[in-house]
């Protein structure tokens, strides 16, 4: 029952600056881990960023270009890329990780936003 709903993909230039949001709905106990994946044409879905706990962890590849951040309380993750390349352009899905009373984590994803970097 709980939905995430992501915004602000889009068409940027090479070099632009882009931030993807994601807020989940429903009844949420608590949120374990937040975290953004994306799949480009002819790869894998990869790991971008991650954080829980307050750590926060990135992929080599986007490693000082983008920032992930999140709000707990308002159940929202954002993600705040900068100096994009072509290489970053993939359809980024949310994920957030909760936990119930009893102990037991769910992972729920967003829709897919659809971020494309080209001049």
């Amino acid at each position: 029952q709980v939905q995430l709903v992501e915004s602000g993909g889009g068409l940027v230039q090479p070099g632009g600056s882009l931030r993807l949001s994601c807020t989940a709905s429903g009844i949420i106990f608590t949120i374990n881990t937040m975290a953004w994946y994306r799949q480009a044409p002819g790869k894998e879905r990869e790991l971008v960023a991650a954080t829980s706990g307050g750590v926060t962890n990135y992929a080599d590849s986007v490693k000082d270009r983008f920032i992930i951040s999140g709000d707990r309380a308002q159940n929202t993750v954002f993600l705040q890329m900068s100096s994009l390349k072509p290489d970053d352009t993939a359809v980024y899905y949310c994920k957030i990780t909760t936990r119930s009373r009893a102990g037991v984590y769910w992972d729920y994803w967003g829709q897919g936003s659809q971020v494309t970097v080209s001049s």
